[in-house]
């Protein structure tokens, strides 16, 4: 079945997947495969049926609330549906540990759920493959009409999450169709994990563009590995020679030794870092705030560094997050955002489960329409590796 599907897929597009798939999944006792992709916010599943234009036509929408394919995508485990023979399986789909969907298959006598998930895998491999060049999966992933700017951002934007036996790295962006000036970035590099949170002055495709720019020229000097401090002075030079002072950008630029858990940041003007520790006590990591990027103030950036213990969370926001207004102006507040994240994770709950759940806390916080973009990048250090049994004995020299 594996290799039928890998030799045959290179050749597939994304609306032949259910096809594909379905067919292939048969011929190994799994009966009736069903693709289900989330939207762009996580609120429902829809089927991936390979007809009409948008590759969902004559599909199902399920609520992600309240039903077994739900359940499966929230908690990423399999969640048994009809018992059988056939047994019905809803199991997520995965790219890495990034949510796409949930796999719907009936196994027949003696198929078990290991074997459901190693084809939910290889769907996930297929799908991510596919889906940068087709605009049927851009149109399956929405539910609303997308503006220019969030356009851009969502293509510029890394998968929203990523583990590995280190750390953990989830983030959330809202107004997922209307986001302008907001954006995150993370990247791993051997035992270095480079973290950064960007808010550009404004809420449209010009914001857009200058956090295009402010997130390019970022990875562009830490990929010559250029040190934090400079990467960023370097930033502010090209967003100048690009928008002279008409536009700016604050941002925190991050790194964390995955193997000592040494945090290290710089601050342009952006609200401070969020430290959990223990699962229950918080603190802001404060250092001293250079000027935003681009407002060439010459206020000096400082480099500052903190050591982690592990199962500490750390928080990057924007302000979007934190000001988020009722109708009576209350701010949804710092306290209230870092006690949802305590809450949720002392319920088990996911990383990126917990930040969906938080982004739409504060979207009904501001009855479901943000003034301001708001995101959150969330990283949670495991400490030394877990696997560090299995490392090769160190040499010592006689």
């Amino acid at each position: 079945m594996f290799t039928g599907m890998l030799s045959e897929g290179h050749l597939r597009a994304f609306d032949q997947l259910p096809e594909l798939v379905t067919r292939y999944a048969a011929s190994a006792g799994m009966e009736g495969a069903r693709i289900f992709l989330t939207d762009l916010r996580q609120q429902v599943l829809r089927e991936v049926t390979g007809r009409g234009i948008d590759a969902g036509e004559g599909g199902e929408t399920l609520p992600v609330e309240g039903t077994l394919p739900g359940r499966a995508f929230t908690s990423d485990r399999p969640v048994p549906g009809v018992e059988g023979p056939p047994d019905r399986w809803w199991v997520p789909i995965l790219d890495g540990t990034e949510r796409l969907g949930v796999l719907g298959v009936d196994a027949a006598e003696g198929v078990g759920v290991d074997q459901v998930r190693a084809l939910a895998s290889l769907v996930g491999l297929l799908v991510v493959s596919k889906r940068p060049h087709s605009d049927a999966h851009a149109r399956l992933a929405r539910t609303e009409e997308m503006n220019l700017a969030a356009e851009m951002q969502w293509h510029l934007m890394p998968p929203r999450s990523f583990a590995n036996d280190h750390v953990v790295i989830s983030a959330a962006m809202e107004p997922a169709y209307e986001v302008g000036g907001d954006a995150f970035d993370y990247a791993v590099a051997g035992d270095q994990v480079h973290l950064a949170v960007f808010d550009a002055m404004g809420h449209d495709s010009h914001a857009g563009l200058t956090a295009n720019l402010a997130v390019a020229a970022c990875r562009n000097q830490r990929r010559q590995d250029v040190d934090m401090v400079t990467t960023s002075e370097r930033v502010e030079e090209r967003l100048i020679e690009h928008f002279g002072h008409g536009t700016y950008v604050t941002a925190v630029l991050a790194d964390v030794n995955a193997h000592t858990g040494l945090f290290s940041w710089t601050n342009r003007g952006h609200p401070p870092p969020v430290l959990i520790r223990g699962g229950r006590w918080t603190t802001t990591l404060h250092c001293p705030p250079a000027h935003p990027l681009g407002t060439g103030l010459g206020l000096p950036a400082t480099l500052c560094r903190e050591q982690l213990e592990p199962a500490d969370r750390i928080l990057l926001y924007t302000d979007g997050v934190t000001e988020a207004r009722d109708r009576s102006g209350r701010e949804f507040g710092l306290e209230q955002f870092t006690d949802f994240v305590i809450r949720h994770h002392a319920d088990g709950l996911p990383v990126p489960e917990t930040l969906r759940r938080l982004m739409r806390a504060v979207l009904d916080h501001h009855d479901g329409r943000l003034a301001d973009d708001a995101t959150v990048v969330c990283l949670e250090w495991h400490g030394p590796s877990r696997n560090i049994a299995m490392r090769p004995t160190p040499r010592r020299d006689t």
